[in-house]
């Protein structure tokens, strides 16, 4: 009997052994083909010696010190990457263990930056219904899955949601593409004068939404809509890049391809890529000087938030993202990966919606094309799609409730950015083997 306490109580998992590129390897010997860098985030692959070798040096060196005391060459190096690559105006990094943690820490400071500027009133948070912020109570709070929020909610902050940019369910027919996302951004505005432009504190999306909806990117010009209205209210526009950041859609930050900016954004996941747990917290020289200048303490932390270890493997994984251009790889793989997914499966009985961008992909499964009607829940199909993939030897992200937290299924893809042509007909032909037996 095992003495972890792990994801589901029921299940019998197989036993890593170790990683060599893109495969998972079990103590069986049987190799998987990791889909979805987990849950996006090996987007180098399992055994990249230059990451490796960072981690051992600095462990030679110092392995922890606190940040109330210290800081250390790593995190000031990774600041620094981070800071040169980041949407214009960040300019300042919270360095922490993960996305939730990322996320609380946005939140939080989202609140003193009003406290700080003798705004007091501003506590709304306004998020989008089928996001995911994180499982922190907080983080939890702000996202939009009923499914994982209903448990919980008694404990939870008070926050409210709008409808999501999501052209596949939501544009009507007639509508254009802008209108569709012009018309999604105005329930912004109509629910910040809802709740009174005075207390609103902070809209908070993804760019990309991951893995409550499957890869949904926005439409052209939503997010600048979506800016236009924060600026007009005072909000301030967090972006929750925790998973669609780090290169995972083709550009560093997943923003970038809207042209936008954010007062706050989290990343995490990619950022260490599965080597080491860190996340961080980035914001505007505006909220920082507020701070700075008012109280001069933000009042959070954790015990490992700037860790030496960890920061010294991001600092080598955003190098290689970056200057060693797996970024743009990333870009040119997914849109390979996109063009085989359309041939393979764009005419599939029961695949309705093909999307994404970079390598961050997700396919919408119903029951019928033509109404885009879903398969029941009850039939739990991207149970069974998990499992088939897996027993092929696809490591793959299947989720339900993809529709409104109950209805709908879909599947993630998240390769690491290392993949060649080979890989994608690998992907492809997983895929194909656990429809088949799934659908």
């Amino acid at each position: 009997m095992s003495h972890v306490f792990g994801r589901h109580t029921k299940s019998n998992l197989p036993t890593i052994s170790h990683g060599e590129g893109v495969y998972l390897i079990d103590d069986s010997g049987k190799r998987y083909f990791d889909g979805s860098g987990g849950a996006a985030v090996s987007c180098l692959g399992h055994s990249d010696p230059d990451v490796t070798a960072a981690i051992k040096t600095q462990l030679d060196r110092v392995a922890f010190a606190h940040t109330g005391f210290f800081t250390s060459e790593p995190a000031e190096a990774l600041a620094d990457k981070l800071a040169a690559h980041a949407p214009e105006g960040i300019d300042h990094v919270y360095l922490v263990s993960g996305g939730s943690e990322a996320m609380e820490a946005a939140l939080k400071l989202a609140r003193q930056y009003y406290l700080e500027i003798d705004q007091p009133k501003r506590v709304n948070i306004i998020a989008r219904r089928q996001s995911y912020h994180g499982n922190t109570l907080g983080a939890l709070a702000t996202g939009g899955n009923m499914w994982r929020r209903e448990p919980f909610a008694p404990l939870m902050i008070n926050t409210t949601h709008i409808s999501p940019c999501y052209a596949y369910r939501g544009q009507t027919a007639g509508e254009s593409a802008h209108e569709y996302g012009q018309r999604m951004a105005n329930e912004l505005e109509t629910e910040i004068q809802r709740l009174g432009p005075e207390t609103v504190m902070a809209f908070v999306a993804e760019p990309v939404v991951g893995a409550t909806a499957g890869a949904v990117p926005p439409v052209e010009g939503y997010f600048k809509r979506i800016r236009d209205i924060c600026d007009q209210h005072g909000v301030l526009l967090i972006l929750d890049e925790v998973m669609c950041g780090m290169g995972r859609t083709g550009t560093f930050f997943a923003c970038e391809q809207d042209e936008v900016a954010p007062d706050i954004t989290a990343i995490a996941k990619g950022l260490g890529a599965g080597y080491q747990p860190i996340g961080a917290m980035m914001c505007s020289a505006k909220i920082y000087a507020a701070i700075r200048d008012g109280s001069g303490f933000f009042q959070h932390g954790h015990t490992y938030m700037g860790h030496p270890v960890a920061c010294a493997a991001a600092l080598q994984v955003v190098s290689k993202l970056t200057d060693g251009g797996l970024v743009a790889r990333s870009k040119s793989m997914g849109e390979t990966l996109d063009r085989e997914l359309h041939a393979a499966f764009g005419q599939h009985p029961h695949i309705g919606d093909i999307r994404g961008r970079g390598l961050f992909r997700g396919l919408e499964i119903v029951e019928d094309r033509s109404s885009r009607a879903p398969f029941d829940p009850a039939k739990g199909i991207n149970k069974k799609l998990k499992a088939a993939a897996f027993e092929a030897g696809l490591v793959c992200y299947p989720m339900g409730g993809t529709i409104d937290g109950v209805r709908g299924d879909h599947v993630l893809l998240a390769p690491p950015f290392i993949i060649d042509d080979s890989h994608i007909d690998e992907i492809i032909g997983k895929l194909t083997i656990a429809f088949s037996k799934s659908l």
